[in-house]
């Protein structure tokens, strides 16, 4: 039986290395697997084409959608079967609509959404939100702090200086941000 699957955790907990892992899985037994994210995401290219990569090296080729795509009529162009699976990478970015569209998917399809339940302000992203409200599954990916307690904090920084305001969606990595237990993130604003 299929099912919508959300999988989530802070910035440099694997989930897309876990999603890749994932579909090299399906792909050994057989199954037609989609590889999807959302276009605003361009930090890894590589031969001129966006592709889905994770901090330890592991990638693949994937297509791109905007937030004006129907996800729904996107995925429906692969041609899928009973035999198709939709990996849904850096998800938050998805609108409430198009999560709605993946739901509709996964009645015949497996859907495997990976990405990041909050923002920096610890408020939950609209896709993420939409996510944990109508998935069939939940599973959180845990990290860990600097500290070696659970990090469950997407610190943002500027320069250097944890940043609690500015727009929700600034595309980075290390550079821009930490995860972070509440016991460190509040030390860090204090100062």
């Amino acid at each position: 039986m299929s099912k919508l699957y959300f999988k989530y955790g802070t910035m440099g907990s694997s989930k897309t290395a876990l999603a890749l892992m994932t579909k090299f899985n399906y792909e050994q037994k057989g199954f037609n697997v989609k590889l999807i994210k959302p276009s605003l995401d361009t930090r890894d290219v590589k031969d001129g084409k966006i592709v889905v990569k994770s901090r330890i090296g592991l990638f693949a080729d994937c297509f791109t959608f905007t937030k004006r795509d129907n996800l729904y009529d996107f995925i429906k162009k692969f041609n899928i079967n009973e035999k198709s699976v939709i990996i849904v990478d850096e998800c938050q970015f998805c609108t409430k609509e198009q999560i709605e569209q993946l739901q509709k998917i996964s009645r015949k399809n497996q859907v495997l959404c990976y990405g990041l339940l909050t923002n920096f302000k610890s408020e939950l992203f609209e896709g993420s939100k939409r996510l944990v409200e109508i998935a069939d599954s939940l599973q959180e990916i845990k990290s860990v702090c600097k500290c070696g307690k659970k990090a469950n904090i997407n610190a943002r920084f500027i320069n250097g200086k944890l940043v609690t305001e500015g727009a929700e969606i600034m595309v980075g990595a290390e550079e821009s941000y930490e995860s972070l237990c509440f016991n460190c993130y509040n030390k860090l604003l204090e100062k």
